[in-house]
């Protein structure tokens, strides 16, 4: 069974992990300290549930087991890269020889743990990872200007034709998100899994319910945010 750490109303500010590890006790043990360092955690147990989780959730970063039930991590991140998805990818092992160790970058993975790790080093790669791939938010980020709209990811402030808009931590994040790639259709599953950190089991209206707020308090620029039936959202390019 999949497990999502984030609450309802939380935002973490890192982005999503995907965690596919079989062994309960390590992925419960990674969660918990990606958690406490600001990310969302998604975790599978198994290769089949990972690859599907990967490709529906759009995380950040996955971390996969190599001796996984069903699709083994490696194949998972075969497939990934065959459909040009280069989500970083760190692989956890209990092997440590180099055959494993070059297979496994030569597969297109970002880096490789071996099991016993410590899990504060895990966290430390994970961010080293996003910070060389540019997968992490930030914090040096220019201000985005979308029509009247300006979003400054350093203070946090938005503001319509220079005038200040307030909005809550998530409406914020939601807002930043989109307008990180104006243009873009983001699904509703993949904007609760990056804005909020966790996927949707019962439906995602959250997020139309978010989108309503913003656009409310974007007043005459509430049109930035452009819905696509069927789909999700975008912030117009």
């Amino acid at each position: 069974m999949a497990v999502d750490t984030a609450q309802p109303g939380t935002s973490p500010h890192r982005g999503l992990v995907l965690v596919v590890e079989d062994e309960r006790s390590i992925a419960d043990l990674v969660r918990l300290y990606l958690t406490r360092d600001g990310y969302g955690v998604h975790v599978e147990h198994d290769g089949d549930a990972g690859l599907a989780a990967a490709r529906r959730l759009r995380p950040v970063a996955c971390v996969l087991d190599i001796a996984l039930p069903g699709l083994p991590g490696t194949e998972v991140c075969r497939r990934l890269r065959a459909a040009g998805d280069w989500t970083p990818v760190i692989f956890l092992t209990a092997r440590d020889d180099e055959v494993d160790r070059i297979v496994g970058l030569e597969l297109g993975a970002d880096d490789y743990v071996t099991k016993p790790f410590s899990p504060r080093e895990l966290v430390a790669r994970i961010r080293a990872v996003l910070r060389r791939t540019g997968g992490a938010p930030d914090a040096a980020e220019q201000p985005r200007v979308v029509g009247p709209v300006t979003l400054d990811p350093v203070r946090r402030q938005v503001t319509v034709a220079g005038d200040p808009v307030q909005l809550t931590s998530t409406e914020f994040d939601l807002l930043a998100h989109l307008m990180g790639r104006p243009g873009r259709v983001f699904t509703r599953e993949e904007l609760l899994a990056s804005v909020w950190g966790y996927a949707a089991h019962t439906g995602t209206r959250t997020v139309d319910v978010h989108v309503a707020q913003v656009r409310g308090k974007l007043g005459p620029a509430a049109d930035v945010i452009r819905t696509h039936r069927g789909v999700g959202y975008a912030c117009a390019g």
